[in-house]
């Protein structure tokens, strides 16, 4: 009782009018080959594969979960299969470049194919959601010999990489690792030491993997400043196996289907990844990368729960509708999605969907204007938003899965109709990847007040420059009048964490979290304000066109409510937190 479809006509209408996206490729010599019928042609054919090959998979991944015996991890009956069926279709070397065996398509386009698979099959996509960032992370720090022998293996899938950062002494705080690394005559390492939470740890899906470690050299210095970034493989060039033994999985509360693994690195050979003790350096090329795609994970789950949610309450009949349209013919009971308490919850789920949707989709479209353009606000935009996404975009896949179940009522509650594992599976995008705690003070305390303010200042314009554009038509004169207000609001809130934290050092830390959450429904506004007015280049007979306008409208209507909550929260933090 559970489905998905593939929302091809709103990634066609952000790709092609929100965002623009085939006029910007035309002026990029990486991508002026690329046209719109042929993004949609790869978008088809991603839908296909995560609507026929992984959705199905879903609901059985979960019940049957991974099997750890011996050291060594089944995964559920058909991941293997669906994992062969991935690298046939080419999806691995999408987004890579051509010099290395790539398509050398854009990040967007990966992006789309990023919200299909965790929309369709969340614990599935755990073994390949990494694989892009690992990429970047060789091709921008590791030395050509290793660059030359390990890329073609992650860019044609034949070998799945993962990122060993966490150890049970260590989490948030890396500088605590113990874990060791010792030089050898001939070039290499040999690692010991423990890892936990490693998604893909072990798995049957690719015969070799690829461990990026953190670890610190014998002279290290301590903190995080003495630590180091390693290529640790599970199979030798040799053909024998690695000093790395997968000592058990966890049982968890979701994505049942990830093997989520402890792992034991007994003189484990490996190599360095860029220079010593500047391994955090290069392992947050892979980590910016994860943390968009851990969003696109909020994305998946909130467009999937939509869905299923719009499907049931169009069937379930309960209660007369207080008022009802004339097209409900005369019966006892009517479909709940008229009653107005219904409506009020599915039309959030669509504005928010929608809304992320455009905003997850520019992060990345921006991010190939940084890497093949060299646009310099591009490249400041992105990092900004990057904290934003990871934590506004998985706090919403929980929130409006939750929001669906209500929809079902009782029988959300119970696994037949499965909107529970999307509860489930979506919990765990908050934690990982840098829990939202910590985006919400990477964004205020480094990327807004220890930047000075100068991206921030380009998000601002880019706000101020839409409610600009939609103020000479009539329909989108109000969006744009609110639009105007909040970056507003956003300067004015700013300025006063800034004053308020010389006399409060501490103030920062406790107003970070509203405050992200405020950047996150100021992007949503941005979001619609532009769909409203985009949308006017559609034919007035497109039932999408009145969809847009009709969502907007309902977004900037209940605006002011979730204003006035993170606005007064972020005042009432003023007030010192008791020590405990």
């Amino acid at each position: 009782m559970w489905s998905y479809e593939a929302p091809l006509r709103d990634m066609q209408f952000v790709l092609e009018h929100w965002l623009q996206a085939p006029d910007t490729w035309r002026r990029s010599p990486a991508f002026e080959a690329l046209d719109l019928p042929l993004a949609l042609q790869v978008l088809e054919e991603a839908a296909r594969f995560s609507q026929g090959v992984l959705a199905p998979l879903n609901s059985h991944g979960d019940r049957q979960g991974c099997r750890w015996q011996a050291g060594q991890v089944s995964t559920p009956d058909g991941f293997v299969e669906a994992y062969r069926a991935y690298i046939d279709g080419g999806w691995p070397a999408l987004a890579c470049t051509e010099a290395q065996g790539g398509q050398g398509l854009p990040q967007l386009l990966d992006a789309a194919l990023q919200e299909m698979l965790y929309a369709s099959n969340h614990a599935w996509a755990m073994y390949t959601g990494i694989a892009h960032g690992a990429y970047l992370c060789l091709k921008t720090h590791a030395a050509p010999w290793l660059q030359a022998r390990y890329l073609p293996d992650i860019v044609s899938g034949q070998a799945l990489p993962t990122m060993c950062l966490t150890e049970s002494q260590a989490g948030s705080d890396v500088g605590l690792l113990r874990c060791r690394a010792e030089p050898q005559a001939d070039g290499s390492y040999r690692l010991s030491g423990s890892k936990l939470f490693i998604s893909g740890g072990e798995h049957d899906l690719t015969a070799n993997i690829l461990h990026l470690v953190l670890a610190r050299l014998p002279d290290a210095p301590p903190g995080s400043r003495g630590i180091s970034l390693f290529l640790v493989p599970k199979q030798l060039d040799d053909g024998q196996a690695n000093g790395v033994h997968c000592d058990g999985i966890e049982h968890k509360m979701g994505i049942k289907g990830s093997a989520t693994c402890s792992l034991v690195f007994d003189a484990a050979q490996g190599w360095l990844i860029g220079e010593a003790n500047r391994g955090l350096a290069a392992m947050f090329v892979m980590m910016n990368s994860a943390r968009l795609h851990v969003g696109l994970q909020g994305l998946g789950h909130a467009e999937a729960a939509w869905q299923n949610a719009r499907q049931y309450a169009a069937e379930r009949l309960q209660m007369r509708a207080p008022s009802r349209p004339e097209e409900v013919v005369a019966q006892a009971a009517d479909p709940i999605r008229y009653h107005p308490a219904m409506r009020r919850v599915l039309l959030e789920l669509r504005t928010t969907s929608e809304g992320m949707r455009a905003i997850g989709y520019w992060a990345a479209h921006l991010l190939d204007q940084a890497e093949h353009d060299q646009d310099a606000s591009a490249a400041q935009l992105a990092p900004l938003l990057t904290p934003i996404i990871k934590a506004f975009f998985t706090e919403q896949g929980f929130r409006q899965a939750s929001n669906a179940l209500q929809v079902f009522g009782g029988y959300g509650y119970v696994t037949e109709f499965a909107i529970e594992q999307t509860l489930r599976d979506s919990r765990i995008a908050m934690i990982y990847e840098g829990s939202n705690e910590i985006q919400a003070n990477d964004l205020l305390l480094r990327k807004v007040l220890g930047d000075d303010g100068r991206a921030f200042g380009l998000l601002l314009a880019e706000l101020r420059d839409e409610a600009g554009q939609g103020a000479e038509y009539v329909e989108c004169a109000g969006f744009s009048g609110a639009l105007y207000s909040l970056c507003d609001a956003l300067a004015s809130v700013v300025s006063a964490i800034r004053e308020r934290s010389h006399e409060d050092s501490e103030y920062p830390y406790r107003a970070a979290p509203d405050f992200l959450q405020l950047c996150g429904v100021a992007l949503l506004a941005f979001a619609w304000a532009r769909a409203a007015r985009v949308s006017r280049a559609l034919p007035e007979d497109d039932p999408l066109r009145a969809a847009k306008l009709q969502s907007a409208g309902f977004f900037f209507d209940y605006l002011p409510s979730r204003l006035a909550q993170h606005l007064g929260a972020i005042d009432g933090a003023r007030a010192a937190l008791a020590f405990i």
